[in-house]
């Protein structure tokens, strides 16, 4: 970690870059923002959006079931729990004749009831409420360890699903045709997006964190034609804010996530202005 912090510290010569716990941020910055921008593009696609939602309020459970157990850290029960609430929705989505917007609804709302009947029992509830706004600041150098292991393991987890994702946006039915196992395709990616969430939340903010699962790729396909420029602008938008959103928060002494948050609805409220001269 030397060697990146002597480089950080010649090609950022600011003030702010002079602060570990600035690095610290940058880097996590660097490390997840592109993830949640690819990630965007197939919640945006498959219109996820309210099951994104729902894996954050599932956290509240993840970090009570955590702490009612006596585990160490909440992030492990947060992690664990959250692949299962991803993988229950899906399957019961998939088995269920009730409608998705149903079926999510009814689990988010009785996660984050649950989580909260286990967490303010006792007057407990203040000890995690910095889960609600994060802080992007706190960030340790185990931590960027962390997620730049689960960085790899998307990325991978991405090449491997994107091609049936794809088909599977079109239509269930057709990728089923296809020969594509559309729960366990659906599953896995449910799996990553849980991850990518659990391991986020404790520095974005279980309030915010589906902004940046929804706005990267929102604001991309307003102004882009074709499934490559979709993809490379919804990365380099979510990185963009993501930086950008740290550096104003610093200087104003704001949460940096609802800041990276804001700057990223304003690009979206953009492209929608941008739209007409874009999409032909």
């Amino acid at each position: 970690m030397e060697m990146i912090y002597s480089f950080m510290d010649m090609v950022l010569p600011f003030e702010w870059a002079s602060h570990m716990f600035m690095k610290h941020a940058l880097l996590a910055i660097l490390l997840v923002t592109p993830l949640f921008g690819l990630l965007s593009t197939m919640v945006v696609s498959n219109r996820m959006a309210f099951f994104s939602d729902s894996l954050g309020h599932g956290a509240f459970t993840g970090i009570a079931l955590g702490v009612l157990f006596g585990v160490v850290s909440p992030l492990v029960s947060l992690v664990v729990f959250s692949i299962l609430f991803a993988l229950c929705i899906t399957y019961i989505k998939n088995k269920s004749t009730a409608s998705t917007d149903t079926i999510i609804g009814v689990f988010s709302s009785t996660a984050i009831a649950l989580g909260l009947m286990i967490m303010t029992s006792g007057g407990g509830f203040n000890k995690f409420s910095s889960f609600l706004i994060g802080d992007v600041l706190s960030i340790t150098e185990e931590d960027l360890q962390a997620l730049a292991v689960v960085f790899v393991l998307v990325l991978a987890g991405w090449a491997f699903l994107y091609n049936k994702l794809l088909v599977l946006s079109i239509n269930s039915s057709f990728a089923r045709s296809r020969g594509i196992a559309t729960f366990w395709v659906e599953g896995l990616f449910a799996a990553i997006l849980a991850v990518v969430v659990s391991i986020s939340i404790q520095w974005v903010g279980i309030l915010i964190i589906n902004a940046l699962l929804v706005l990267p790729a929102a604001a991309a396909r307003n102004v882009t034609n074709n499934v490559k420029q979709y993809h490379v602008v919804s990365v380099s938008l979510a990185l963009i804010t993501g930086v950008s959103g740290l550096i104003l928060a610093y200087y104003f002494n704001m949460a940096a996530g609802a800041t990276i948050v804001v700057l990223s609805s304003l690009v979206f409220f953009v492209t929608i202005v941008l739209k007409p001269r874009f999409i032909r």
